[in-house]
């Protein structure tokens, strides 16, 4: 019989997991020479360390309040340079492998915090976990761009063509 996490349990490894994921990006920042890579990866390390500290907020609200709390979104902001040069990645095979790990952590917190928005009550919380669904769910669409640039183009990547 499989055993089910109750809500602040699965709370719990979703913290962990946004804390594991800014703790990847930030390594993969200082990693990488290519400094449109660097700025990518550096705005998911603030993303999701954002997601952990709401979170956080979040259980300790639950456990004072036995509430959810509201919870604004946030975006991924990339400042468009002035000049678009082609700038190749040192380490092709290493910033595919940085990308490809990226899609997976995105997807796998798109999953959970779908999962979580059913099985809360709480409007608050279903909203909260929605927008953080979605919130990911732009994060890997991003990525899986990112991923394509990289693999078709060698890594003329323009943080513009990306995002958008």
């Amino acid at each position: 019989m499989k055993h089910e996490l109750n809500f602040l349990d699965a709370i719990r490894m979703a913290k962990e997991a946004e804390r594991k994921a800014a703790i990847f990006y930030a390594d993969a920042a200082q990693k990488t020479s290519n400094p449109l890579s660097k700025e990518l990866y550096e705005q998911l390390a603030g993303f999701e360390r954002y997601h952990h500290t709401k979170l956080v907020d979040l259980e300790e609200s639950l456990c004072e309040n036995d509430a959810c709390i509201m919870y604004k979104g946030r975006e991924l902001v990339f400042p468009v340079p002035d000049k678009v040069e082609k700038i190749q990645e040192s380490d092709k095979m290493s910033a595919m492998g940085i990308i490809t790990m990226a899609i997976e952590i995105s997807s796998k917190a798109q999953e959970r915090y779908t999962t979580l928005a059913g099985r809360t009550p709480d409007p608050a919380g279903q909203v909260m976990f929605k927008r953080l669904a979605k919130e990911e769910h732009a994060n890997h669409r991003i990525l899986n761009n990112v991923y394509w640039e990289l693999n078709n183009r060698g890594g003329d990547v323009w943080v513009e063509r990306i995002v958008n």
